[in-house]
């Protein structure tokens, strides 16, 4: 048993959450990672691993029992989507939105709402969390969508970017700002509007250096309406809801980066073993040796924070920003840091896309960006010592 292989154990999981696990990593091996190369070649949606997924019954992960869920632990929620974007980012994203987008839903969503929106899940449905704008990158809550409303309806008018399963969504969930309030971050409100709702529409899908097969949409309102009821915390909730969103949502994509860095890691170690330069094998070399310690050490220190963190969102904690800013942005450096160093290990064979350290390099690049770029998570950490 390797150091990984030990970390694997420490995540408390019941006999159930294990033996999903396993079926997890089954299909990650056996039918996911097979196709991941054509995927990223084509750029096609993988609908034949979604349904793979969905024939598990993996949606019902993060559905509570009440709504007919299986009511599993953060910790084997976090363990799946590592797993499932080790085989494949692309699909490890897709899946793992689905639970971004519905942890705002249930904290504070109506019960006719969740109801409605769990059982779409349950049926094999995809959510998408609409938040980015053109002009609201980093700075989230300078959006400029607004919700009107109108008796019983909510008018919608405005644009998103980079909304991820925004060409294949059937609920999208969109912030916007109140157009009754003031229009600052105390306008920032939630709305949930179905797919193929009239004024509703994807104005373009964007042709990406790495996760080629995730849906990646542009997409406009041009006076959507959408049902008053859809509302999620009432008007001026938005921004507390965004907040407490963060502390889940930034643990998922930083279990996603490990995921592709322990793929990246994987193959740089087989690669090294079986490779030989001036009569011996790369991995006898001084050099390699070190530069596989710093690695699999910092590797190892990352999973061992995310477990952590895991552990302290499973207990309630609620105030977990900064430390969720560090696993984020320590995972997806650290992502992206082995990712580059497996390529430098492959040497030429590794920047042909014959090996798939070509395109985890690629893959990794994007999780230093989304879910709130490293430089401001930088600045979350750093001011948190500043004296008030």
């Amino acid at each position: 048993m390797n150091v990984f292989d030990k970390l694997d154990t420490l995540p408390r999981l019941t006999p159930e959450e294990t033996e999903l696990l396993r079926s997890v990593r089954r299909l990650a091996t056996e039918r996911i990672a097979p196709r991941a190369a054509a995927l990223d070649v084509s750029g096609e949606f993988p609908w034949e691993n979604v349904h793979d997924i969905n024939a598990l019954g993996l949606n019902a992960m993060f559905v509570p029992a009440q709504f007919g869920g299986a009511d599993c632990s953060f910790s084997a929620y976090l363990l799946c989507v590592r797993e499932i974007s080790r085989a494949c980012a692309a699909t490890g994203i897709t899946w793992a939105t689905n639970f971004h987008a519905s942890i705002p839903l249930l904290d504070s969503g109506s019960n006719e709402l969740k109801a409605c929106v769990m059982k779409c899940l349950l049926d094999g449905g995809i959510l998408a969390l609409a938040l980015t704008e053109p002009t609201a990158g980093s700075d989230a809550t300078a959006m400029r969508t607004t919700f009107t409303p109108d008796g019983d309806h909510v008018v919608v008018n405005g644009s998103k970017l980079f909304i991820t399963n925004g060409g294949v969504a059937d609920v999208y969930l969109v912030f916007g700002k109140w157009s009754e309030l003031p229009q600052d971050k105390s306008a920032v409100s939630l709305l949930a509007i179905e797919k193929g709702t009239p004024g509703l529409a994807v104005v373009r899908l964007e042709d990406k250096m790495g996760h080629r097969a995730s849906s990646t949409a542009a997409l406009s309102f041009e006076n959507c309406r959408a049902p008053r009821a859809n509302l999620i915390g009432g008007a001026g909730s938005g921004t507390p809801l965004l907040h407490r969103f963060l502390n889940k949502s930034r643990p998922s994509v930083a279990a996603h980066a490990l995921g592709i860095a322990r793929a990246a890691f994987d193959d740089a170690v087989a690669y090294v073993n079986d490779r030989t330069q001036f009569g011996r094998r790369i991995v006898d070399f001084q050099a390699t040796q070190f530069l596989l310690a710093d690695l699999a050490t910092d590797l190892a220190l990352c999973e061992r924070w995310l477990w952590h963190i895991a552990e302290r969102v499973e207990a309630g904690e609620k105030d977990l920003v900064v430390e969720a800013s560090m696993l984020k942005m320590r995972a997806s450096d650290l992502a992206m840091r082995v990712a580059t160093e497996a390529v430098q290990l492959h040497g030429g064979y590794g920047y042909c896309r014959d090996y798939r350290v070509e395109r985890l390099m690629r893959d990794a690049k994007i999780t230093q960006i989304w879910e709130g770029t490293n430089q401001v998570h930088r600045q979350i950490i750093g001011r948190s010592f500043a004296r008030r």
